[in-house]
């Protein structure tokens, strides 16, 4: 199909489908007419596999970006909007589960309610602020706030795993406190971040005169909010800084914690948290607190109320009135990412629901949309990546006998969860009312942190997922040792179970490669089979994995984001290292699993083309220039073009598969390769 006329059809087709959903249009899992066959796929193979796509789907005007992956989790979102229609019509057929889940959903929608409650949601909080008569008393104030508004007030306070015993969960604080997406937006003196620091300066002093204040103290607010914060992020870790687990763990006993805060009552926060004692915590990050109390010795009480104040007022204003939403778009959406219109109500009340009451809503989501045969499928191939993977290991010339033993007895050990947990979370306790949607979410808010602090102490749930099931992802936790694949990312076009194996295999079983390998990153290899924090490899062997893990650093780091950013890649290193591992163990593990079998051309392409144009079509999207500039700073991931062109140009497999000969792009003179 000619690209401009797919483009005009696929607007056409958007126009028509935004009602809800209540069953998963069907998208296959390779589109020939997603590609430009004009393009050299030895010159940019990306181009080659995507760029049909890309001009039948422009950004829509709610987003920062378009994918392949946000347009199924978008059908997701429908489907689930459709689910929650039902289930916010009372009745006694309602499911325990729909009952919560539907009415939280009513609540949420009832916009007018919620334009006649304005900022009164804010008042209890503010007024308690306004009382506040000292800085002692601070800790206290914090420790109530904590569980609604989070981590964006002062510091983040939780659970974890324990990096020395990953059977333990042990108490957590780490450096916090930022209104922006990332501390360096405070301190780098380009002119992209000056201006998000002027711009963030007048949306703290808008906000703030939507919540009552006079526009005089509004500004001074603002004025103190940025110094404050500035200072904070001075004093906080890089993003690629905190990629070292050793940075980040810091066993501290609870008066090693205080003797770095004298000004702040941890035990105030503590009893206000209603937290059990501990005998030590993980401070992630030391020198960060030893900043705050700096603070708190220089700064008086009027400017830490107007920090306390912007926090409690940012943290609510998305499920404030109107004027409180729009201002919050305008800048976090809009100035930062780019992004155009403020996404329909439905839309955040899905994601709401989603993020608040996710099992609930997974365990109905499962229900209608994620078969039995793909969990199945699912399983098979998880067993041959990793399989693909022990023969790697096996067979590696640059890994000695002891680290090799080490490296099969994780690879053993490892564990993986696919489609949904096995038991679903109880919500039974968490009061939803129809009529109070900001009650509704401080009342969600505190029922989960108060469930993240239950856990210390006691025996770890190896259970629990992290992601909900409707979820368009996958995620390796290297203290779980564990990879976990929600039936989200298991549905087509990204796992069809409908074609041959080659697509689902470059796309999914990619996926299932990339999650693993994650345990054999620059930062996973330094988790032991157990998900202890512990060297397990020899120098010698340390070193040679370097060795090849600089050669992808310098590959991605010549690479282009916009304008004249280029990737930090030791940041995305780690991202970077799983895409080109999970594509190589991928190849094998499809080879594996179709041995034997007659494999057929389709669609003009090989069966071996077919591999590497599935890898590439998850990655078919497009990023806004603004959204691009803020996940240079922020995102683990390379941008989506060279996730697909940055892996091909290091495998021979692809360079046979299309013919490639030396010199063109896509074939590096020295490819890199770990596994």
């Amino acid at each position: 199909m000619h690209i401009a006329l797919a483009a005009a059809l696929a607007l056409q087709a958007a126009t028509a489908a935004e009602g809800p959903l209540r069953a998963l249009p069907y998208v296959p899992g390779l589109d020939p007419a997603a590609m430009d066959r004009s393009v050299d796929p030895c010159q940019d193979f990306y181009a080659y596999a995507c760029n049909g796509w890309i001009a039948a789907n422009p950004v829509p005007a709610d987003k920062s970006r378009w994918d392949a992956y946000d347009r199924l989790a978008e059908d997701n979102r429908r489907l689930l909007w459709g689910l929650l229609a039902d289930a916010a019509r009372p009745g006694a057929r309602r499911s325990p589960e729909e009952k919560q889940a539907g009415d939280y959903f009513a609540a949420c929608m009832d916009e007018a309610g919620v334009e006649r409650k304005g900022a009164a949601p804010l008042a209890r909080d503010l007024q308690a602020v306004e009382r506040l008569a000292s800085k002692r008393d601070l800790a206290r104030l914090v420790g109530r706030l904590h569980p609604a508004v989070g981590g964006r007030l002062l510091f983040g306070f939780g659970s974890q795993q324990s990096f020395e015993d990953s059977e333990q969960v042990v108490a957590v604080t780490g450096a916090g406190g930022l209104g922006l997406p990332d501390r360096d937006l405070y301190l780098l003196d380009d002119a992209r971040s000056a201006e998000v620091r002027r711009a963030y300066r007048a949306h703290v002093e808008a906000m703030l005169k939507l919540a009552g204040d006079a526009p005089g103290a509004a500004a001074q607010a603002a004025e103190a909010v940025l110094r404050l914060e500035t200072a904070l992020a001075r004093a906080s870790l890089t993003r690629t800084e905190r990629r070292d687990p050793h940075k980040i763990w810091h066993r501290t006993t609870p008066a090693e914690l205080q003797a770095l805060t004298p000004g702040f009552a941890w035990p105030d926060y503590f009893a206000a948290r209603a937290l059990p004692r501990v005998p030590w915590l993980n401070v992630e990050e030391p020198a960060f607190l030893r900043a705050v109390e700096a603070l708190l010795q220089v700064e008086g009480l009027p400017a830490w109320k107007a920090y306390l104040r912007w926090h409690v007022v940012d943290a609510r204003a998305p499920v404030l009135s109107r004027a409180f939403v729009e201002q919050d778009f305008s800048f976090r959406e809009g100035l930062l990412r780019g992004t155009q219109a403020l996404a329909p109500r439905w839309k955040r009340c899905v994601e709401l629901v989603d993020r608040d009451l996710g099992e609930a809503l997974g365990k109905v989501f499962v229900a209608r949309a994620f078969p039995p045969q793909a969990k199945q499928e699912a399983e098979a191939m998880v067993g041959h990546v990793v399989e693909a993977m022990r023969e790697r290991i096996q067979g590696l010339d640059w890994m000695g006998p002891e680290t090799r033993q080490a490296a099969l007895q994780k690879l053993s050990a490892l564990r993986h969860k696919i489609g949904h947990p096995s038991r679903w979370r109880d919500y039974s306790r968490l009061q939803v009312s129809r009529g109070d949607l900001a009650g509704n979410v401080e009342r969600a808010l505190r029922f989960e942190a108060a469930r993240q602090l239950r856990k210390i102490g006691r025996p770890l749930d190896r259970g629990e997922w992290s992601m909900t099931a409707p979820t368009v992802n996958a995620y390796y936790d290297a203290s779980m040792n564990e990879m976990n694949f929600p039936a989200g990312v298991l549905l087509p076009p990204l796992f069809d179970l409908s074609i041959d194996k080659a697509p689902g295999y470059g796309n999914d079983g990619s996926t299932v490669g990339h999650e693993l390998s994650h345990g054999f990153d620059d930062e996973g290899r330094r988790f032991d089979a157990r998900g202890n924090l512990r060297d397990w490899w020899t120098a010698a062997d340390a070193a040679a994995f370097e060795e090849r893990a600089r050669c992808v650093a310098e590959q991605y780091a010549a690479y282009p984001v916009v304008d004249d950013i280029r990737i930090n890649s030791r940041l995305t290193l780690g991202e970077d290292l799983a895409d080109l591992a999970g594509t190589t163990l991928a190849w094998s593990a499809w080879k594996r699993a179709t041995r034997g079998q007659a494999l057929e051309s389709r669609d003009g392409l090989t069966p071996d083309q077919r591999f590497f144009v599935g890898f590439a079509q998850w990655a078919c999207g497009t990023t806004r220039p603004e959204a691009l500039r803020l996940r240079a700073l922020t995102d683990v991931h390379s941008p989506l073009r060279w996730r697909v062109n940055g892996v091909v140009a290091n495998l021979p497999e692809f360079a046979r598969a299309f013919s490639c000969p030396a010199g063109k792009p896509m074939v590096r003179e020295k490819p890199c390769r770990v596994w």
